[in-house]
């Protein structure tokens, strides 16, 4: 057990008394929840209390959770009550969720991004289950006339010393009304009985029947159906239209225009879209329309150049370099890359003199909240975001330009109105990762790596910056990390794993590559780096803790053994080409081997060996799907993800220009998850980074032929 003081966050408890149904009621922050698929044992009682962000309990000993978080197919809605069910000591089948709306006075962070959910939530949602607990025993025992030290509770049932025992449900009411108590006892690890066992998807029995829970199920009464024409390049601007066919189609009602977007609205999706297709509209070309070629030529010049100040300066790399014996340097080129989340973007709004109700797949609410209040000149408090369920959203659904353009046509044309994005306009209307490129610069002298540089160029920035404090920052005597921005008019922004999507390719592939030019194991080269890290780290302090580096050595060292003996490394076999990539992002350490095989000629990649550290796993077999998909996309783009622009112009509008991978391109997975019982930490991205590393290393040891640029289809004599 661990004890902790609730005083410390006695804000995020809040205990209202039970109405005439009976049942408790305790609010708290980071709260999700789930719906078994199945019946469920307790029956439903008499009355809810319809309140967003609390723990109810009814009188029939039944337990509702909201779920305040947006769920993107990370399965926190089916994780995150585990958690709560786990210290409360329910049957995890007498659990049931509802879907919160945003609410900024209970909840904090309502965000899906960044791989936080379960990290931020994990204290708060178990204090919030062992609180409940506590007051629940100690209404007990007190009516028994008891300790309550000397009762106990399993599965929603409290026994006393004398063989009394009572349900949840019974004591619920009276214990709703006792004061919230000064500190409560976590359980220890070990004696966890939810957490650690895998559960199914709670919604998964709604979505492989085609229950209605996605953005593009919502079809409220009275609401009209909106397809957007958007201007077809960037730098492009509206100057006229001719809505004459467009109104001639059965179904479209009106034609509007707002800015440089032309919205048609019509009785149902399908003549929406024809309407937009009919649509004759004169565009104005600006001074600022750019392509590929010309992002290549300004990126690649910008590596040539040292920045004003270093992101991170450690020693003097230039002099380094001067002394040298050899420099080994090395360039590496990424793309754009669209999100392409299996659903469109969409959203629902109704905008009126008395209401701006919105609903629909947001991984922002409270930032789109914020923003529609510009927008609509209204206080936030008169804005009402719910949200639905979403298929997909990678980084895209962060942006809101969805919900501010359903807020802007509602208003507009008086109605409520879902407004659908085609698959087109999910493509070309932005936001997109952006392209970028590193140069990596090694100074080598009498065998050993002396300076390490590191210059990035990227389209409109990054969206964080931990990478100068990231290995193999703090391991060698002369280190540097220059950044250029090149701006430019092509809206961009976080797409899945964002800083470390390329880098951790980028880097994995040099490491790889300098290793085989010192004539090292690659693995061998990484744990010596570790190894001067850990005895005598270099550069200044970086944070207030004095730490030199933002990584620990022992997990980060203990996926890449862990990946070494599970792959079999130094146990070369016949036929089989490995390559090795390992980084930690998001809080998480995961080491990948990948093996490939010659096929025709060609190298395919057969098996992955994929291990983490990600704390304690919650739910194991949600655990293995996020690092399974992980590393598919993380395969799938490096392999084949191209997105190019001509006269501001995307040159890959739909899935049959824009290459995914295909289902027998997958290679086998094999996971392996280190024992821990550290604090969980993210997953829904940090297996992606490594992929594009360890398959690229493994074609480079089956052909001989490396790789700097993505995607690796376009070289063409090496993998077809």
């Amino acid at each position: 057990m661990t004890k902790v003081q609730t005083t410390y966050k006695r804000r995020s408890f809040l205990k209202v008394s039970a109405a005439a149904g009976g049942g408790m009621i305790l609010g708290f922050n980071w709260l999700m929840g789930c719906k078994p698929e199945g019946p469920l044992p307790k029956a439903i009682p008499s009355e809810w209390f319809d309140i967003n962000a609390f723990l109810k309990i009814g009188d029939t000993g039944l337990v509702t959770i909201y779920s305040p978080n947006p769920e993107i197919g990370q399965n926190i809605k089916t994780s995150m009550p585990m958690i709560v069910a786990e210290e409360l000591d329910v049957n995890w089948h007498d659990v049931v969720v509802e879907q919160a709306g945003l609410n900024t006075e209970w909840y904090t962070r309502q965000v899906a991004g960044g791989s936080q959910s379960i990290r931020q939530g994990w204290e708060s949602l178990r204090m919030a289950g062992a609180t409940a607990r506590k007051m629940l025993v100690d209404t007990a025992a007190e009516q028994w006339g008891v300790n309550a030290e000397d009762c106990s509770v399993a599965n929603g049932i409290i026994s006393g010393p004398n063989n009394e025992s009572i349900g949840y449900g019974e004591i619920a009411q009276l214990a709703s009304q006792r004061e919230v108590p000064e500190e409560v006892d976590l359980k220890d690890p070990n004696d966890f009985k939810i957490i650690g066992k895998s559960q199914t998807n709670v919604d998964l029995q709604d979505i492989i029947t085609g229950k209605p829970l996605f953005g593009l199920d919502v079809d409220k009464e009275g609401m009209v159906y909106a397809v957007v024409l958007r201007p077809p390049a960037f730098g492009y601007t509206l100057e006229s239209f001719d809505d004459t066919d467009t109104k001639a189609i059965n179904g479209v009602s009106d034609v509007v225009q707002f800015g440089d977007k032309i919205a048609v609205i019509a009785s149902n999706t399908w003549a929406a879209i024809k309407g937009q297709k009919a649509l004759k509209a004169e565009w104005k070309v600006g001074p600022d329309i750019e392509d590929s070629a010309y992002h290549d030529k300004e990126l690649l010049a910008l590596l040539d150049k040292k920045a004003d100040e270093a992101r991170r300066e450690d020693g003097d790399v230039f002099a380094a370099f001067d002394a040298a014996d050899e420099i080994f340097e090395r360039t590496y080129e990424a793309p754009f890359l669209p999100h392409s989340c299996l659903e469109p973007m969409n959203f629902y709004a109704d905008v009126n003199e008395t209401q701006a109700y919105f609903l629909g797949p947001i991984q922002t609410p409270e930032w789109t909240r914020n923003r529609l209040s510009k927008l609509l000149d209204r206080d936030p408090s008169e804005i009402k975001i719910d949200m639905t369920r979403m298929g997909g959203g990678f980084g895209r659904r962060l942006y809101g330009d969805f919900a501010l353009e359903a807020a802007e046509i509602s208003k507009l044309i008086e109605k409520p109105v879902k407004l659908t994005f085609t698959r087109e306009d999910d493509m070309t209307a932005g936001t997109y990762r952006p392209a970028s490129k590193f140069k990596f610069k090694t100074g080598i002298k009498d065998g050993k790596i002396d300076a390490w540089y590191m210059v990035e160029t990227c389209i409109n920035g990054r969206m964080w910056d931990p990478m100068p404090s990231n290995f193999p920052a703090g391991t060698i005597d002369n280190f540097r990390v220059d950044s250029h921005v090149f701006e430019s008019n092509i809206t961009t922004g976080a797409w899945r794993a964002p800083y470390a999507n390329f880098l951790a390719y980028a880097e994995q592939a040099y490491i790889d590559e300098l290793a085989m030019h010192l004539g090292k194991d690659p693995i061998d080269l990484r744990l010596e780096l570790f190894e001067r890290a850990r005895t005598n780290p270099v550069g200044e302090a970086y944070n207030d803790d004095g730490d030199k580096f933002n990584y620990d050595i022992d997990k980060y060292t203990g996926v890449i053994k862990l990946a070494r003996e599970k792959s079999n490394w130094d146990q070369p076999r016949e036929g089989v080409h490995l390559g090795f990539s390992a980084y930690y992002s998001h809080n998480t350490y995961v080491a990948e081997v990948a093996e490939v095989e010659m096929e025709n000629g060609m190298p395919v990649v057969k098996k992955i060996i994929c291990c983490v550290d990600c704390g304690i796993v919650v739910n194991p077999i949600a655990a293995k799907n996020q690092v399974e998909g992980g590393i598919i996309d993380g395969i799938g783009h490096a392999m084949y993800g191209q997105f190019d622009f001509e006269k501001g112009r995307t040159q890959q509008t739909n899935y049959d220009t824009y290459r995914l991978i295909r289902i027998s391109e997958v290679p086998e997975i094999e996971v392996h998850f280190v024992e821990s019982q550290n604090d969980p930490t993210g997953l829904g991205e940090p297996t992606l980074p490594p992929a594009g590393g360890a398959i690229a290393n493994a074609f480079a040891a089956a052909s001989g032929q490396r790789f700097y640029k993505q995607p690796f289809v376009n070289y063409k004599d090496v993998i077809g």
